[in-house]
């Protein structure tokens, strides 16, 4: 354990690799808003040291033998009172997964000091803002972002920017206004997790934002396709159907195309 009570914050580090566990405690205790470091070693050891202690929040790395650090989320979202989670680790694929979870941040190795200093203010401000139901309200809105890091570069993707989304090999494609951002993960995977929010499967390698759709078209080329500001989404006989009707309903309560307007 590092660092000084007198503090604010009290958190715990879950990472398997002994070097890369003492440094982030080290950064960690470095930060003036944090208290006391805790380290676990292990997805075992977390749950027990989870059982014994009150932490503000938790920096968890994903990929460990045994519990790894998505088995150790669903145990703390079960707490009465959960920490944050800020996941830490090697690979951009699980972000979306981690945010369904109610993640606060995710951060790729090796973490930048000044990204570590972010996710510990924000973990602050939710913390300080969770008397009432604000603190629950912040890890959910963390649902409708993707964060994706290239290097020192890091694009913050809003869900409700994405127009469609396009399967590419290993990788998704977000379609947006601004541009396009790749993204190791699975479309049907992402269709799970964004079909509360709108997103529909209208073709084998394609998702659409039924809010972003403003008519449908046939052409020559494509066939069936979907219209939106960003592109034209092809659409297969298959989903056609539920598409019109997904399409009519919006039409019906004023939400067709509604984010393009």
């Amino acid at each position: 354990m590092t660092g000084s009570s007198l503090r604010t914050l009290q958190v715990l580090v879950v990472e398997d690799e002994a070097s890369t566990r003492e440094e982030l405690a080290d950064l960690l205790a470095d930060i003036p808003e944090i208290g006391d470091v805790y380290a676990a070693e292990s997805g075992a050891r977390a749950v027990q040291l989870l059982g014994a202690n009150a932490f503000d929040a938790v920096f968890l790395d994903i990929s460990m033998p045994g519990l790894n650090g998505m088995d150790v989320a669903r145990v703390i979202s079960q707490l009465s009172a959960p920490p944050s989670i800020v996941f830490v680790t090697a690979s951009e694929s699980h972000a979306i997964e981690a945010f369904g979870i109610g993640a606060v941040d995710y951060l790729l190795k090796p973490v930048r000091p000044e990204r570590l200093a972010d996710s510990v203010t924000r973990v602050g401000t939710l913390r300080r803002a969770g008397a009432g139901g604000d603190e629950e309200d912040g890890p959910r809105d963390e649902l409708a972002v993707v964060q994706i890091d290239h290097g020192r570069r890091t694009v913050f993707v809003r869900r409700d920017d994405v127009q469609f989304v396009e399967a590419h090999g290993d990788y998704i494609r977000l379609h947006t206004a601004q541009g396009t951002h790749l993204l190791r993960l699975s479309l049907s995977y992402l269709e799970e997790i964004w079909a509360p929010a709108g997103f529909v499967r209208v073709h084998r390698g394609y998702l659409v934002a039924i809010d972003w759709v403003h008519d449908l078209r046939v052409t020559s080329s494509s066939g069936l396709v979907a219209c939106t500001p960003a592109g034209d989404v092809p659409v297969s006989r298959r989903h056609a159907r539920g598409l019109k009707e997904q399409l009519l309903e919006a039409a019906r309560s004023g939400q067709l195309g509604r984010a393009a307007r």
